[in-house]
C-alpha cells in the first residue's frame, strides 16, 4: 500500500473509533449492515476469498448458498466493527449482558488452581469482546499478541484501543513475545491467541475440512513448556444482541513423542476444535485471507 493509502486506511479506522462509538446503538447496527450489504454487492477480493474458504467448510453448497453465507458473513464481520467501534464507550453492565459463555468453568477452575491458561480461537465472532467480558466481567486480566498492520500508527492504534479494554499486547514480531507470554502463564496468569491463521509460513501443518492448512504452534508450545491448560473457544452470534460462546476441555500434552510431535498432536486437536465451531457457524468466520496451503503462494506466504 502507497503511503497516501496508508495515510488513509489509518484516518478511517480513527473517524471509526471517534465517531460510531457515538452513534445510538440502532443507528451503529444499521449502518453496520449497510456497509456490509454494499461490500458484498462490489465482489471485491475480501468477498471473494471469504466465499473460497466458505465452500471448503460447507463443500456441498450450492452458489445461491454460498452466497448467502457470504452475505451473511459480512454482516458479521461488520458487526464485529461496529461493536469493536464502540467498545470503549461501553459500561461494566453493557458487557456483561452482551455476551453468554458455556463452560467457562474450565477457564475460572484452572486459574483458581494457579495454572497459567491458553485460550486459543479462531477468527469466530467477536474476540475483542469476549477479551473485555473476560476482565471487566470476570475481573481477569489476560495478555495478548497483534499482528504488525501497516502503517504503524494504525498499529498503534490496535494497541492503544486493546490497552484501554484492560489486555496487555505484545507485538507478533520480535522475537521477544513468547518468552513474555511463558513468563505471564508461569505466574498463574492468562494468555489469549487467535489462533486459526499462521502468520509465519513457518506454522505448524494441520488437516483443516479435508486439506491441508498451518496454523500456529505457539499455543501448544506454551503449554507444554509452561504447564499451562490450553482451551479452545468457539463464539457465534444468533438471532440476539447477546454473542454466544464455549469452552471446550483442556488438549492434553501427548504423554510421549518428541517436542515437535506433541505440538503437532495437540494443534491438530485445536484444529478440530475450530472446525467444530465454524462449521456449526459458518457465517460468523471472518476468514477473508487465505489460509490453505493450495491457496498460497509459495514465494508471498501466508500474506498473498
Amino acid at each position: 500500500m502507497s503511503a497516501v493509502g496508508d495515510r488513509l486506511t489509518d484516518t478511517l479506522y480513527g473517524l471509526g473509533w471517534s465517531t460510531v462509538k457515538k452513534l445510538p446503538e440502532p443507528v451503529a447496527a444499521g449502518l453496520g449492515r449497510r456497509i456490509a450489504d454494499t461490500a458484498w454487492k462490489r465482489r471485491g477480493k475480501g468477498v471473494l476469498r471469504l466465499e473460497a474458504n466458505l465452500a471448503r467448510v460447507v463443500p456441498d453448497a450450492s452458489p445461491e448458498r454460498l452466497a448467502e453465507l457470504s452475505r451473511a458473513g459480512m454482516r458479521s464481520y461488520m458487526r464485529y466493527w461496529m461493536e469493536s467501534f464502540r467498545l470503549p464507550a461501553w459500561s461494566a453492565e453493557r458487557v456483561r449482558d452482551a455476551v453468554a459463555i458455556k463452560d467457562v468453568h474450565y477457564l475460572t477452575e484452572g486459574l483458581a488452581a494457579g495454572r497459567g491458561v491458553v485460550l486459543a480461537l479462531p477468527h469466530l465472532a467477536n474476540w475483542d469482546l469476549a477479551g473485555v467480558w473476560v476482565t471487566r466481567s470476570l475481573g481477569v486480566p489476560f495478555t495478548t499478541v497483534a499482528e504488525r498492520l501497516k502503517p504503524e500508527t494504525l498499529y498503534d492504534r490496535f494497541v492503544a484501543y486493546r490497552e484501554s479494554l484492560g489486555m496487555e499486547v505484545l507485538p507478533h514480531t520480535g522475537g521477544a513475545a513468547f518468552g513474555t507470554l511463558a513468563r505471564r502463564l508461569r505466574a498463574g496468569g492468562l494468555v489469549c491467541l487467535v489462533a486459526d491463521r499462521d502468520l509465519s509460513a513457518s506454522g505448524v501443518e494441520v488437516e483443516f475440512f479435508g486439506e491441508k492448512a498451518r496454523m500456529p504452534g505457539g499455543p501448544a508450545m506454551l503449554a507444554q513448556q509452561t504447564g499451562a491448560l490450553l482451551l479452545p473457544v468457539a463464539l457465534w452470534y444468533d438471532d440476539t444482541p447477546v454473542m454466544k460462546g464455549r469452552v471446550h476441555p483442556p488438549v492434553d500434552v501427548p504423554p510421549a513423542g518428541t517436542r515437535g510431535e506433541r505440538t503437532a498432536a495437540m494443534t491438530q486437536a485445536l484444529a478440530d476444535a475450530f472446525a467444530g465451531g465454524i462449521a456449526d457457524h459458518p457465517e460468523d468466520w471472518h476468514m477473508l485471507q487465505r489460509l490453505w496451503l493450495a491457496d498460497l503462494d509459495p514465494a508471498k506466504g501466508p500474506e498473498a
